[in-house]
């Protein structure tokens, strides 16, 4: 009797899965799925380990996010307000900017499979849909709608990304050598990047916000996360493992070289199409739209909740439902900001000082996260019994030094063109 009701708890546990979901299906974009594409066009199944690791150093990145709410109470705004000042003169240019330059790469990301599904409509006419819809969505629904949606998402995504390195018949042992860790010629910071971008940026700050909006507001709800957190970074790195598959697989034994861009997975579709047929490449172009528009509507909430609550704290407001600031008025104006404006930069050329701005915040928005993680819970800011013991220290570590790097070799890139 008691190993059933065990059970019975266990399925229940299961069935609670649900930011992790989210952090999933809106952290696996199109830009992780063509970069782990080239890797395995580029170096077979080498990289594999790295991908491996890219999932543990996000698993630890993301447990400190949820713990932090969890343990404390508090939102990470709260957390870094009582850094100092600095923090939100960081983060505030830093959000509007990455949302201004992210909302049309979003866009134009979930319009590239729609255009080559029908390629008589022009880009720009799916890509301001896009937006137009995610706005819609976000704007009328709150949390539970929004598991559901990318829920169905990521299922469309696992039958055709997975599907597809199934379908391919990998090689199981070339696959297994993959594992042990190797850097080939003139692929270091390649390996760096494929480490640091599996599975978001931002989105890990959103995934303590999605964990508040599932119901989960104190330190009872650690396990629960640190499941959920787990399912989420697992998930992610098999798409990423099944297109580096596709690469090894279908590119690198031919030959065959792809534009690093979202271009390269409507490349990949053309392949596909030559090789298997019209119906395997339509498969694909859905399941490249999934991974798109996910993203899309997991940032259009996800980091407008964050919006709202940097507001909020600048105001100096107490901890709000999340409810509450699903409707509030910074909620609905950063919704707008990630539409609107960024829609100009659909018909215009991007200017290559926003560019180089761009890049150098996004690349230190990282480092940023891991190591302010790292300070608040270890200090008196987190109760005692849910501090970050060696474990949780050196994950934080690893993530925070690997970004940092990351941040330096995107800043000389930017400034040398490099």
């Amino acid at each position: 009797m008691a190993q059933q009701e065990q059970q019975e708890q266990y399925k229940a546990r299961w069935r609670l899965i649900g930011p992790g979901i989210v952090v999933a299906a809106t952290g696996v974009g199109s830009g992780d799925l063509v970069a782990s594409l080239v890797a395995g066009e580029r170096f077979g199944y080498t990289l594999l380990w790295a991908v491996v690791v890219g999932c543990i150093v996000k698993i630890a990145l993301a447990e400190a996010v949820g713990r932090w709410h969890l343990a404390s109470g508090q939102s990470i705004f709260d957390g870094w307000r009582g850094m100092g000042v600095w923090t939100f003169v960081f983060f505030g240019p830093y959000i509007l900017l990455w949302g201004f330059v992210y909302g049309a790469t979003a866009m134009s990301a979930s319009a590239l499979p729609l255009q080559a599904l029908f390629p008589a409509v022009p880009l720009w006419v799916f890509a301001i849909l896009a937006g137009l819809s995610g706005l819609a969505f976000v704007w009328f629904n709150r949390y539970p709608a929004l598991e559901r949606v990318m829920t169905v998402l990521i299922g469309i995504l696992f039958v055709t990304v997975v599907g597809l390195a199934i379908f391919l018949l990998p090689d199981l042992g070339s696959l297994a050598a993959g594992l042990v860790p190797t850097t080939p010629p003139d692929s270091l910071f390649y390996t760096l990047g494929l480490i640091g971008g599996v599975g978001g940026t931002i989105t890990m700050a959103a995934y303590g916000f999605w964990v508040n909006a599932k119901g989960w507001h104190d330190a009872g709800w650690i396990r629960m996360m640190r499941l959920d957190n787990r399912v989420a970074y697992i998930t992610t790195g098999v798409f990423v493992v099944a297109m580096l598959i596709v690469g090894a697989e279908l590119l690198n034994s031919a030959q065959i070289a792809l534009t690093e861009g979202d271009e390269g997975l409507v490349q990949l579709a053309d392949v596909l199409q030559e090789r298997f047929g019209t119906f395997i490449s339509v498969v694909f172009l859905i399941g490249f739209f999934a991974a798109a528009y996910s993203s899309l509507l997991g940032v259009w909430h996800g980091v407008s909740l964050m919006f709202a609550d940097f507001v909020g704290k600048i105001r100096g407001h107490t901890e709000r439902p999340v409810e509450e600031r699903e409707s509030s008025w910074a909620f609905r104006a950063f919704l707008l900001w990630l539409t609107f404006p960024s829609m100009l930069l659909l018909l215009f050329d991007r200017p290559i000082t926003l560019v180089i701005v761009y890049g150098v915040l996004g690349a230190a928005f990282m480092p940023f996260l891991a190591f302010t993680l790292m300070w608040l819970l270890n200090t008196r800011r987190t109760p005692a019994p849910w501090r970050s013991g060696i474990v949780s220290n050196i994950g934080l570590a690893i993530a925070g030094g690997l970004f940092l790097v990351l941040c330096a070799n995107e800043i000389y890139s930017q400034l040398t063109g490099v």
